[in-house]
């Protein structure tokens, strides 16, 4: 049936949307100029961007390199700084959503390097606007996307450019809410169809469901599991992070 919706609105001249299951893949979409790349690293940058700018945090400046975030560490930033699930030693804070409560980053730009998240981000600003997807900040989202009226591309950082279960279910979760408006469409795209295959399993009890994913049992070797439960929750803020001038800045601010 769904195939069918999508028939109907491409030939309506509705919004297409894709999905790409790794940043490495990126470069084989077809992506208009004026595209909507949503980067979504669910465990745990993007959920962790959303949380930082919802605490106070004037802007999230995305690094790929380790190096970089030392530099600007150097000059004065507060950084967030993680490679294979741990905080490195000179970063302020660890890639955790809990990092940033109580105001702790309000008035601050963060520096952010992580695994996966910053290495997508940077793979995707060349390709049409950058829009950072989280479940925290789903339905003010997709609200978002829905008035753009623009191609959206919803990238998946996945691990180390091998796919993962928890961002194709959000890329899942993310088509179902646009979906709803009748206004998008899967654009002739296995990977979309996929996504919102493995949201219709997954969504009756998303937390069991995550339990398999290789990065959940990653972080709980870690310790760092507690965020787990708040990253599958969705609506917690109300922030659409989107690169501006190498800056995420949250596009709902009344002085934007």
């Amino acid at each position: 049936m769904s195939f069918f919706k999508d028939m109907i609105q491409k030939s309506c001249g509705g919004v297409p949307i894709e999905v790409c299951f790794s940043p490495a893949l990126i470069g084989f979409l077809n992506i208009k100029t004026e595209a909507i790349v949503v980067v979504t690293d669910i465990l745990r940058a993007s959920t962790t961007m959303v949380s930082a700018l919802a605490d106070g945090a004037t802007s999230i400046i995305p690094v790929a390199l380790v190096e970089q975030a030392k530099f600007l560490k150097q000059q004065g930033f507060l950084v967030v700084a993680e490679r294979g699930g741990a905080k490195l030693d000179f970063a302020d804070f660890g890639n955790s959503a809990f990092e940033f409560r109580d105001g702790k980053s309000k008035g601050e730009k963060i520096v952010f390097t992580t695994t996966n998240g910053t290495a997508a981000i940077n793979e995707a600003k060349e390709r049409g606007t950058v829009a950072i997807g989280a479940f925290s900040n789903l339905s003010v989202l997709a609200e978002w996307l829905t008035n753009q009226n623009k191609q959206v591309i919803i990238l998946c950082s996945g691990w180390e450019n091998n796919f993962c279960l928890e961002d194709t279910v959000f890329a899942g979760a993310l088509i179902e809410k646009l979906q709803s408006t009748g206004k998008f469409f899967i654009n002739n795209n296995d990977s979309a169809h996929a996504a919102l295959d493995l949201w219709n399993i997954a969504k009756k009890d998303i937390l069991t469901y995550i339990n398999k994913a290789q990065h959940r049992l990653r972080l709980q070797k870690l310790g760092a599991d507690d965020v787990i439960e708040f990253s599958f929750t969705p609506d917690t803020a109300k922030v659409i992070p989107v690169l501006i001038e190498n800056e995420l800045i949250d596009i709902l601010k009344p002085d934007l």
